[in-house]
């Protein structure tokens, strides 16, 4: 009886932290970073405060934005190209490092790319046409939330093509990526690994919680009756696509916030940027024209005042 109350006080707790994880998402886009530094600062000068943690991970993670904002002015002035690419198991945290990678950043700059299920059109194509218009000009980074790799993984267990598909893209997508890299390209490639209990969890809380529902699907449903199946994909994917020019990293997913600090900080360390200085903007003064008359709007245009 005992270890059955501890247990539940674990899976309450597990709860509770998930909830604020959400709540924390929120405070991210909405605290801006002096008021957020000075109210952690403030925060710090208590040890007894309870999430004492999320205080290191806020002050981490803003400072990552800041490097991550130099990067993005690196790679804007100096025309690089860049490709990220981010695979894992469903719910693996993916959508939570992209979020947080491209928070603060010029969307002119970094950009995500997430294609939907291929059309027939598609299916008929050579299997990197459709991803080749995505790639980066100069001056760019995209991110693919899933990537050619759907073919070694969802593809593959699920059957929606034949092994001498995966195969021919066994043997293709080394030479690919060695062009893009050819071509200028920096591509880095990362593994999300959760565990099987944490998936089963995380997939509770979607279940359970009606902000999150529409992440599941019934493609997400299967992935858990065929946990071994994905297991078995993902090691023939990471042993025969691990070469010198896009090596994998394998990025340790059960505890969300250390995957995003541990995931950003290694994109920054594959980059040689620097700061990038510019001189210090000056507002021109308005101009004044005394005959301008500002027309009025009419009332019933304006939105209602209901806060």
């Amino acid at each position: 009886m005992k270890n059955e109350t501890l247990d539940l006080l674990a899976h309450e707790e597990r709860i509770r932290a998930e909830l604020l994880d959400s709540f924390d998402e929120e405070l991210e886009e909405e605290i801006d970073d002096q008021r957020l530094a000075k109210l952690l600062d403030n925060a710090a000068e208590q040890p007894e405060i309870s999430g004492l943690d999320r205080t290191l991970y806020f002050k981490e993670l803003f400072r990552l934005q800041r490097e991550l904002v130099k990067l993005q002015d690196w790679i804007a002035t100096n025309k690089k190209k860049a490709v990220v690419i981010f695979e894992g198991r469903d719910a693996a945290g993916k959508g939570g490092v992209i979020k947080r990678v491209t928070q603060r950043l010029n969307p002119r700059v970094c950009r995500v790319v997430a294609l939907p299920a291929p059309s027939e059109r598609e299916k008929s194509q050579w299997y990197f046409q459709r991803y080749a218009p995505h790639l980066p000009a100069g001056g760019e980074l995209v991110l693919f939330d899933r990537s050619w790799y759907n073919r070694a993984g969802v593809e593959r267990v699920m059957g929606f093509c034949t092994e001498d598909e995966v195969e021919e893209f066994f043997r293709s997508v080394a030479d690919f990526e060695r062009m893009l890299v050819r071509s200028g390209i920096t591509l880095i490639k990362y593994w999300f690994s959760i565990s099987d209990s944490e998936q089963h969890f995380r997939f509770q809380m979607r279940i359970h919680d009606p902000l999150k529902q529409w992440k599941l699907s019934p493609m997400d449903l299967q992935s858990r009756v065929r946990w071994e199946a994905y297991t078995k994909a993902k090691e023939s994917m990471l042993e025969r696509t691990h070469i010198a020019e896009a090596p994998w990293w394998v990025v340790e997913a059960d505890d969300k916030k250390r995957a995003r600090l541990n995931c950003i900080a290694h994109l920054l360390s594959q980059f040689p940027y620097e700061e990038v200085q510019r001189p210090l903007a000056e507002l021109p003064p308005r101009v004044h024209n005394p005959d301008y008359i500002r027309e009025p709007i009419a009332e019933s245009m304006y939105v209602p005042r209901k806060y």
